[in-house]
């Protein structure tokens, strides 16, 4: 008979991926292996791995998309080897970039809309802190121009996200964060005389807080910020953290004036990749005019025959998220996104009230007027057999993130459950979650037993 040599390293094109050498063993961690292994059974081994993770469909935690259409796919294969800061060798997606950066100037109503700036960023956190460089930068020049001290500057905002904890620290501003007051979910008007001075580069205003999806009152604010400069001289400029209603007000709230129409906001950073419905991996920050982007932020390197003005705090990234926001601006168009998001809203809206009549819970938000998302709270907590990290961990049971977390400073001591309801998060599963919920509350209310943990707090 015919004699047959065996290389136990190669794999036949029949052979079975669990049966190669590579799945005889738990994969590498700490060293690289010394072979080439077969790419079928690499790919379906790591794919097993990621099975552990928690199910994106049903992480009801993030802001961020989860869901996008098949030609987002396809044009991100597309885009896989486009790097987003060489715009000489890929001028075409730089070209989109420029698009993007007008039409949201357009939409956030800038009154130089078709000649203002702008960038994409790797996310909503990214192009806060650029835009937090820019106040820095400007209070420094007009300081410097009065012959005043530029060693303390503070940037006053509420309940923020963490970004900006990570800006004041990385780039020495003092946070002033103003604690909440009671009944309240954010940053209130009145507050503001107590915490700026002469050293405040701006105020942040949060449309779409990350803790409860409601937004902070913008237009109060600014006016407020009006009478503190009639009043002391003192002219701050106004940044809109927009993270996630930077892409709702426009089409939910569209009379809501929280953006360039008012002329104290300086400017506006968003997140693609939040209710943009981009993937992960892209931000964006406008400012009013040309002029409130201090020419010494922006570097003009010589890079592959090209002179490139970059403003990022990174250097190479991908394209094809950019590219994936365009083709949405464009597949949907405001009418689009006013539909999606409306259908959103009522799903919110729908679980808003079956929470409400379960008996133990008092809704704060109930996704109109916000974000499309619900936050609620117990009731009587000392008369409740559970707690909110209770019922997070019984729904975790069937799948469902929802986290549960304190409110910040002021309201520490009440503890608050979020949902958010985004693209790919239909009504059906919405109204399964509140099944779960109330079989959840009756199994805790018959049965209570030791008190879960407190988890950590999602801010994401």
């Amino acid at each position: 008979m015919a004699l047959h040599r065996t290389h136990r390293g190669d794999a036949e094109p029949f052979d079975d991926v669990y049966a190669l050498p590579i799945s005889e063993h738990a994969l590498p961690k700490y060293r690289m292996p010394q072979r080439v292994s077969d790419a079928r059974a690499v790919r379906a081994l790591i794919h097993d791995e990621l099975t552990l993770d928690g199910n994106a469909a049903q992480n009801l935690a993030t802001f961020c998309t989860t869901w996008a259409e098949p030609e987002v796919h396809a044009l991100m294969d597309e885009c896989l080897d486009k790097n987003m800061i060489d715009k000489d060798e890929y001028p075409q997606t730089a070209e989109i970039e420029n698009r993007c950066v007008h039409m949201l100037a357009d939409l956030w109503n800038s009154p130089q809309g078709t000649s203002t700036v702008g960038c994409s960023t790797t996310g909503s956190s990214e192009a806060g802190m650029l835009g937090g460089l820019a106040l820095k930068w400007r209070w420094r020049e007009r300081r410097r121009a009065e012959g005043k001290s530029t060693d303390r500057p503070n940037l006053v905002a509420g309940p923020v996200q963490v970004c900006w904890e990570k800006f004041a620290r990385y780039f020495d501003v003092e946070l002033r964060q103003v604690p909440l007051e009671k009944g309240a979910s954010g940053l209130r008007a009145h507050q503001l005389r107590d915490h700026v001075d002469e050293n405040t580069i701006g105020v942040v205003a949060i449309l779409g807080v990350t803790y409860t999806c409601v937004y902070e009152p913008v237009a109060e604010i600014a006016v407020e910020l009006d009478r503190i400069q009639r009043d002391s001289g003192l002219d701050i400029p106004l940044h809109i953290d927009a993270a996630s209603g930077g892409f709702v007000a426009p089409f939910l709230q569209p009379d809501l004036e929280w953006d360039f129409r008012l002329p104290r906001v300086a400017s506006i950073n968003a997140s693609g990749h939040k209710y943009g419905m981009a993937p992960l991996g892209v931000g964006w920050v406008v400012w009013r005019s040309a002029d409130l982007l201090p020419e010494d932020l922006v570097f003009r390197v010589d890079y592959l025959g090209g002179d490139m003005p970059t403003f990022a705090l990174n250097f190479s990234r991908p394209g094809g998220e950019v590219v994936a926001q365009y083709y949405n601006l464009l597949r949907l168009g405001r009418e689009g996104y006013a539909k999606v998001h409306g259908a959103c809203a009522d799903s919110a809206g729908m679980l808003a009230r079956k929470l409400a009549g379960m008996g133990p819970f008092t809704v704060l938000h109930d996704g109109q007027g916000g974000l499309p998302g619900v936050s609620w709270t117990l009731t009587d907590p000392a008369a409740t057999p559970f707690t909110l990290h209770d019922l997070s961990d019984q729904l975790r049971r069937r799948g469902w993130q929802v986290p549960a977390y304190p409110l910040p400073a002021g309201r520490q001591d009440t503890v608050v459950a979020r949902v958010l309801v985004r693209h790919g998060i239909g009504y059906d599963k919405v109204a399964l979650l509140a099944d779960d919920i109330r079989a959840a509350v009756a199994r805790l209310t018959e049965a209570p037993g030791p008190h879960v943990t407190e988890q950590p707090g999602f801010h994401h």
